[in-house]
């Protein structure tokens, strides 16, 4: 007997999507309500059906005979009876009704099944990863391994609708030791063990396909590319939706989706070039965080590489953005092939800066971390370590200290602060005093209000002073005025904005850190005052 159903509001797998599922004798067809997704099992492809308890409902979980498996989440308690019955006559298979594990437990048993890895407690499956998901895994230790599990979009197709929790990464405590080779004869694998450990870090790996891809999908390789953030060396492998950095004990995949700027900035020491690569997410490393990847090339080392890819492709899918064969220059291949791929225009040095040395760049430290800072036509970029995005329209003002005045004569450098519009400050220190007049021509020529924190720190200390030196009869004595300190703008002064933090784009994530100030409060007091008291007193009389 035929039967034909459909159930409404269904979701496929992990989606976020709600859909449309119909059962029919010739398979299963699942569309979204919204959009064009489609998804279609054949009925000779079903291999067993399973009814669960699941975060979203009830599940129906198919395994396929090629043990792939499927699920579809949101069914009522009341559908086990009718989909069971629908099961058994459209597929002629039996719908079982499955327990999970709740006793909460954090060790059991691993289980690969198909494209997923089950995690079971006593016989009973407590929680399941599709394997798909994991981007990254790595021993952390001799019986640690770590996975990490990308986030909806990685697949290059972002998915605004999703919102909430992420699982990103998750830890296995694994000890003692498994045959080396299982399928090897008995008397060759004889003595021959491994860590468990590093037997599940392999499976890992070959299941979720990371640093593996289909022979000639890869466009093209760069071998041993420096990087600066996070500090070692990659290779760079290039696929047409998503590229891995392999490391010597790490490997990632990161889709173009999440590259959202790129930079292509000359390091102030005339030798190298630096490749900057914004990402959002962020690339994760433990607890780490790197918005911001830093590669750096030899400015005169060459290379000769040809792309995989057709003609026609070439000319068709990326426009003649791209070229078949490179002999050029790396940083150049490099950045060219990344605004093609990823779609994102690489930005270069302002043509309106140069630092005294003619340069792109000015030397600084953040804190306790030297770097150059790059002022850009529409932000400022700290580099290596820790890279600072700093748009021109998030900056409130930007405050100079030790500039001038004073004891600060004497100083061969000067600091500089960037007030953001909602109180996050970004402080950098130890820049030759050389390069203040172009620093501040810059910002006047972006139209950024400038200060001194000099000046305003020498007016609160006469204000003060002047407070304390009010007489009991109302009158005030009289006291030097602070002189005025190079570099100061009052109007500027008067007419700051408040603070706030910086935020990149509207799709980007904050990459806000909070960094002490330092900054020399120079005053210079007066003496005039001393002289007047000394003048004013009464003589005193001589002894007899």
């Amino acid at each position: 007997m035929e039967m034909v159903s459909q159930f409404d509001e269904i979701y496929l797998g992990l989606s976020p999507d709600l859909g449309r599922l119909r059962l029919a004798t010739n398979g299963l067809g699942w569309k979204a309500l919204s959009g064009e997704g489609i998804f279609t099992v054949r009925d000779t492809d079903l291999k067993k059906a399973a009814w669960l308890r699941a975060a979203r409902g009830f599940q129906l979980r198919l395994t396929l005979r090629d043990g792939q498996i499927v699920k579809f989440d949101g069914f009522a308690r009341d559908d086990y009876d009718t989909l069971k019955d629908i099961v058994k006559a459209n597929y002629g298979l039996a719908l079982e009704s499955k327990e999970l594990s709740v006793k909460g437990w954090n060790w059991g048993k691993t289980e690969f099944q198909g494209n997923n890895l089950l995690f079971n407690v006593g016989n009973k499956e407590m929680f399941e990863i599709p394997l798909k998901e994991v981007t990254n895994t790595s021993l952390t230790g001799k019986h640690e391994i770590m996975m990490e599990l990308g986030a909806p979009e990685m697949d290059g197709t972002p998915n605004k609708k999703f919102k909430g929790d992420q699982l990103v990464e998750m830890r296995f405590y694994i000890s003692g030791t498994v045959p080396k080779d299982p399928d090897a004869e008995e008397e060759e694998a004889d003595g021959e063990e491994e860590s468990a450990a590093q037997a599940f870090y392999d499976e890992i790996k070959a299941r979720a396909e990371i640093g593996e891809a289909a022979p000639g999908d890869g466009i093209v390789l760069f071998s041993e590319v420096l990087c600066l953030t996070p500090r070692g060396r990659y290779d760079i492998d290039m696929f047409p939706t998503f590229l891995r950095l392999r490391g010597r004990t790490t490997d990632y995949k990161i889709a173009y989706t999440s590259i959202i700027k790129l930079f292509l900035l000359p390091k102030p020491d005339d030798v190298h070039v630096l490749f900057v690569i914004g990402l959002d997410p962020p690339l994760r490393q433990g607890q780490t965080r790197y918005p911001f990847l830093v590669f750096q090339f030899v400015r005169e080392e060459e290379t000769d590489v040809t792309l995989n890819l057709e003609e026609d492709v070439i000319a068709t899918k990326y426009e003649g953005k791209l070229q078949k064969k490179y002999e050029a220059r790396t940083f150049e291949v490099v950045s060219t092939l990344f605004r093609a791929l990823a779609e994102r225009r690489v930005t270069i040095p302002s043509e309106h800066f140069k630092s005294y040395h003619q340069q792109a760049a000015i030397k600084c430290s953040m804190k306790a971390n030297e770097g150059v800072l790059y002022p850009l036509d529409k932000s400022f970029l700290f580099i290596p370590k820790p890279p600072t995005f700093i748009p021109h329209s998030e900056i409130g003002s930007v405050a100079f200290s030790r500039v001038g005045g004073g004891a600060a004569t004497a100083s061969r450098t000067f600091d500089v602060k960037f007030n953001m519009k909602s109180g996050t400050d970004y402080s950098f220190s130890s820049i030759n005093r050389e390069e203040y007049n172009n620093l501040n021509d810059f910002l006047q020529l972006k139209k950024i209000k400038t200060k001194s924190l000099d000046e305003e720190v020498a007016g609160r200390y006469v204000d003060e002073m002047g407070d304390e030196s009010e007489s009991d009869d109302g009158k005030r004595s009289k006291r030097a005025k602070p002189v005025p300190i190079y570099g100061a703008d009052d109007e500027d002064e008067d007419g700051s904005s408040p603070d706030e933090d910086f935020v990149a784009d509207d799709s980007e994530s904050d990459v806000a850190e909070e960094f002490d100030e330092n900054v020399s409060d120079t005053a210079s007091g007066s003496e005039g005052d001393d002289d007047d008291d000394e003048g004013n007193r009464p003589a005193k009389k001589s002894k007899k």
